[in-house]
């Protein structure tokens, strides 16, 4: 009998003046624009809105994004998404 191990990280987010936002645990980035980027992080998918974002590092290895801007809203989705959906997913969402 096997074992399977799940190592899994920590999903973190740490906010400074709703001006510098950095958040671990980050699997993906479905998109983004100045007013809104969808990632998909390690415990679903999450949302962050305002003005004038801009992410100023992603990285894969880690995980980790730092984003900066006039952060108004940060919003989880779905749990279970983890990963990108195809087209018709996102048409009937």
């Amino acid at each position: 009998m096997t074992e399977e191990k799940t190592i899994r990280k920590n999903h973190n987010i740490i906010m400074e003046n709703r001006k510098t936002l950095s958040i671990s645990g980050v699997t993906d980035v479905d998109n983004f624009d100045e007013k809104e980027i969808l990632l998909y992080t390690q415990l679903g998918e999450l949302t962050v809105t305002g003005k004038n974002l801009h992410v100023n590092s992603m990285s894969v290895e880690t995980g980790e994004m730092s984003i900066e801007g006039d952060i108004w809203g940060i919003n989880y989705g779905d749990k279970d998404r983890k990963g990108p959906v195809s087209f018709l997913g996102k048409l009937f969402r």
